[in-house]
Formats: C-alpha cells, structure tokens, sequence
C-alpha cells in the first residue's frame, strides 16, 4: 500500500466538503447527546489555530494536551496540527510528577486542561507560568476558556506540513523509568491511520465509541486517525459511572478494549445469568443463539463487526469464553514506536487464539538476539526525543525496531508473544526464568484478575496475585485450595528451575494511583520486585500466603 500522503488535517477537509453537516462526534453532556458536524469541526478547528497563532504561539512550538476524551481533545488536536504545532498528549490519569517531567522535557509552551477527575491533584504539575487553555468543562483555573478561544481571532488558513514534519510527541507509560517521548511525523501517523481504516475496512457507515485514554497511540490512530480516513462517526463516553449506557447509544460497529474491561464484563455476565445456567443456555441450539444475542445487546455491542483487545496481555481461556457466547474478539499487538499498527487477528481465525495475529498491511516481523520481536514499517517513529542514545540502541542495522518483546513466529506468520527482554530473570540457582508463560497459565483461574510473577535472585518464582471480585464472596480456605491446585498444576508443567515457590494473595490494590500500573494498566514488575522479594524469599513447594497473614 501506497504511504499516505494527505495529513489528518487535509482529511478532515475533505471529509467537510464530501459530508458537510452529518454528524462526526457526538458527546454527551449531562446526559444529552451534543453533535459535532464535519463543517462544524473543521471551522472550529480553524477559529482555535487562529487564536493560538494570535497568543502569539509559533509553528512548532509544542502544546501539550491533559484530558479525558471528548470533542474538544480531537479538535485541538487537529487544530494544533493545522497551526503547525507539536502535540504533547498526557494521560489525564497521570500524577503531578510525571506531569511536570513530560511539560519540562518537552519543552511545552502551554497545556490545554479539559475533563479530569481530580484537577486538584495534578495542578501542582503544571508551571505558575505556562499557559493554560481551557475546555469547556469544570477543570483547573486556565487564563484562557474555550469560548474565547472560539472567538478571539479569524480563522487560519490551515497549513501543510511535509510528511517527515513532527506531527507529536507521545511519552510511552513506560513500566521502568521516565517515560520516553516518542517522536511521530505526519508521515509515520498518516500511513498508520489510513492502514488502520483499509485493513479494519472502515467507512461512512461505521461507529465508534472513544473511551481509551487518546493520549494513548491505540485510540489516537484507531480511533481519531481512522475516522479522518474513513469517515465514520465517533461517539464518547460521558463518565466511568455511565459507560454501559454511553456503549448503548453509540451501538458501535467497531469496539475496541483492554483485557481488564473484557474480564469485567464477563463477571457482570456470570453474575447475573449463573455460571452453569448460562454453560447450560449455550449448549442449547437455539436458546444459545438468543442468549448470545441478548448478552451483545445488554453490553451494547449488539451491531459490532469487530471486538477487539490489545495493551496488555489476555489470557487465551477469556477469549475461548466470548466466542462461545458468539463474541470473537481479535487480539492485536502494537507499540507507540510502531503507530500501534502492528500484528491483529483479523480477519479472526479462531485456530489463531492465543497468538497476536499476523503482520498488517506492509508490516514485516522477524526474531532476533534473544527471541526479540524486531519489527519494520513505514509507521515507525522517528526519534525519542532528546535521546539519541536510546534512539539510535533501539534500531538494527537493517532497520528493524527492537520491540523488546520476546516472541515466536509460526509457519503461517503468526506471533506469539512470550515475554519480556527486561522481564527475564535469574533465580538464586542461578537459571533464567521468563515469568509470562507462568502468567499466562496462572490467569486461567477466574479467581485470579492479576498476577505478576518475581523472582530474581530467589530460590524459586513466586506469583504475585490480585484476586477477582468473584473471589471476594467465597471463603478463604476455598479460595487457598483452589490457587494451591492451580500453582502445583503450573508447576507440573514447567522445568524444574521455573517451577513456583508459591502464591502470595497481595492484599493492596494494584493501581495507576500506587504506582503499579501503567496509565495502559500494565504491571510495573519492578516495583512489585522491590516491594515483596523479601516477604516471599522462604516460599516453597507451592505454598499459598495472603499478604494479610504475613
């Protein structure tokens, strides 16, 4: 496929003058839905690159963004790419720290503030002496709101960037350090999007619901970027509390999520049918048919042509469980570094589950050093920024990203991924361990939600778990019989150097909050290593411990 040459901003013309006034984004507020036409978007897109040009903010400068999903995130972002500014997306998750390291090391000149939870919080973040702008949401104190912004200035004429432009700099929720900032050009995020939009065979015809943190490359290029190459139209989510209803009203054709939020639905969905009620519902011919179908329909996903999963690992058994309810989800696999563009199951070959599909339009895949993924595209960043050292360590010689993920290729070219470059470690025996075939296998109990596996310089692994809500209501003995059978079942099947010395029941949360999750909700291993290696030093022969008893 050829690499796309129009930028967001000349698509979003196009799409203006081909659709005009029907709806692009539709967002609720206080319940009622406020549309957003294509014309209508274009001109305020306009109108807010003409006022930033009138606060007398340059091209390329950079401008960083720190918001919850809503119109007025596409908008700017499409404005600030029509002004010839560099975007700068912070999770609106994120905490004071990392907010003043991104705003620092970017080197923002301002930072538009819009839907938070708790503005408060991050406020210390953000420099006395930046300029804020403000959303039209309540959120921290801003010299300027949007509706002066909407009327400060004549709109400008949009610009053209070249293609090798820096359109964006995306810091990675990096699970070790500060994050690393990702430099993306027009052309690397252009061609990623317009993949995206032919290999998913997106149109006019389709919706959307963006929910995902935009900040985030995933929804940025499968959600913003395939709209403006498609056409179709995006729906948000109004808040946490009225999510299953705003996944009603957008009916979405296209549904993508993360494997907690699939784990949660299927809890929601054995909660209220009965687990052997519903096995017994499907078994049935033509009651499993219905059943199926009112389960797509209570979760609103009953017009959805493609389910999709990705950011994080998913274990093989939840995905068996949706497509026996007539659910098949692809899982895909991407990296900011790689426009999220990567590998995906799609079309979904259910001989395939397990695996995180194929290489995409143009991709190309290939084990190096170490089982190392090393992967090439046309979507591949340019830089991080500030950091040529990394920069140039991260690429080969023949110019393939170093993924740092560990994998295994089959005859058909599908990947598998199967840990962690970082992630291996040695036992006090000294042998190398890599924990996430033990994670994989662990998962498959529903009483277990998260599980991280340590062990560097131990005896012996130890998995580390969340329990599931599910767990929460069954007695203690029940449970610690049942993760005891599930860790000596694990243990049975690995060498003897990996297998596990025991399971201990961690009592805290894990969260973005506490530090050990990513604002993608992955583990931050290191930090539960240096947390628990010591409580878990003695643990032997598939013991289970709870956290509460030590």
């Amino acid at each position: 496929m050829p690499i796309a040459q129009k930028t967001p901003v000349q698509m979003l013309e196009e799409q203006a003058k081909q659709q005009g006034k029907r709806v692009f984004l539709r967002q609720p507020v206080n319940r009622e839905l406020c549309d957003f036409s294509w014309e209508a978007v274009s001109k305020m897109t306009r109108l807010l690159a003409g006022s930033l040009r009138q606060l007398g903010f340059c091209p390329g400068d950079r401008i960083a963004v720190l918001s919850k999903n809503c119109a007025e995130w596409f908008i700017t972002d499409l404005a600030l790419m029509s002004g010839g500014y560099i975007s700068v997306p912070i999770y609106p998750t994120a905490n004071a720290d990392t907010i003043r390291y991104v705003l620092k090391h970017s080197g923002a000149k301002a930072i538009f503030v819009g839907k938070l939870d708790d503005w408060p919080a991050q406020e210390a973040g953000v420099p006395g002496d930046l300029v804020r702008l403000g959303m039209p949401y309540e959120t921290m104190p801003a010299q300027y709101h949007w509706q002066q912004l909407m009327e400060m200035a004549p709109p400008l004429e949009p610009s053209y960037p070249e293609p090798d432009d820096v359109m964006s700099i995306i810091y990675t929720s990096g699970s070790t350090g500060n994050p690393k900032g990702a430099v993306l050009t027009y052309r690397s995020y252009s061609w990623a999007a317009q993949a995206v939009a032919q290999d998913l065979q997106a149109g006019t015809d389709d919706r959307v619901i963006s929910y995902l943190p935009l900040a985030h490359i995933t929804e940025r290029v499968y959600i913003e970027g395939a709209s403006l190459y498609s056409g179709l139209v995006v729906y948000f989510a109004e808040s946490l509390d009225t999510f299953i209803e705003d996944v009603q009203a957008a009916s979405p054709t296209l549904f993508i999520s993360v494997p907690r939020l699939w784990t949660l639905f299927q809890k929601n969905i054995i909660d209220k049918i009965g687990h052997n009620k519903l096995n017994l519902l499907l078994r049935l011919p033509f009651i499993g048919k219905i059943v199926a179908g009112k389960i797509r329909a209570g979760l609103g996903l009953q017009d959805a042509r493609i389910l999709g999963c990705g950011s994080a690992p998913v274990s093989p058994v939840l995905l068996r469980w949706y497509e026996q309810v007539g659910m098949p989800i692809t899982e895909a696999w991407g990296m900011t570094e790689n426009g999220a563009y990567a590998t995906l199951n799609y079309p979904f070959r259910s001989d395939k589950v397990g695996t995180v599909g194929r290489p995409g339009i143009d991709c190309e895949v290939k084990v190096g050093e170490n089982q190392e993924l090393l992967f090439k595209s046309p979507g591949l960043f340019k830089a991080y920024y500030q950091d040529p050292e990394a920069t140039a360590a991260t690429f080969t010689d023949d110019g393939f990203f170093r993924t740092g993920d560990q994998a295994e290729i089959d005859a058909d070219n599908y990947v598998t991924i199967i840990g962690r470059v970082k992630d291996t470690f040695k036992t006090a025996k000294g042998k190398y361990v890599t924990p996430v075939p033990l994670e994989r296998k662990l998962v498959q109990n529903p009483l277990i939600e998260l599980v991280c596996v340590i062990g560097s310089g131990l005896p012996y692994p130890v998995a580390l778990v969340q329990l599931s809500e599910g767990a929460s209501g069954m007695p203690k003995e029940q449970v610690t019989q049942s993760l005891q059978e599930t860790c000596r079942a694990v243990s049975a099947q690995m060498e003897s150097h990996a297998t596990l010395g025991g399971i201990l029941v961690v009592q805290e949360p894990w969260t973005v909050e506490n530090d050990v999750l990513t604002p993608t909700l992955k583990i931050k291993r290191q930090v539960l290593d240096k947390r628990y290696t010591d409580k878990v030093s003695e643990m032997r022969n598939d013991q289970v411990q709870w956290e509460s008893d030590i």
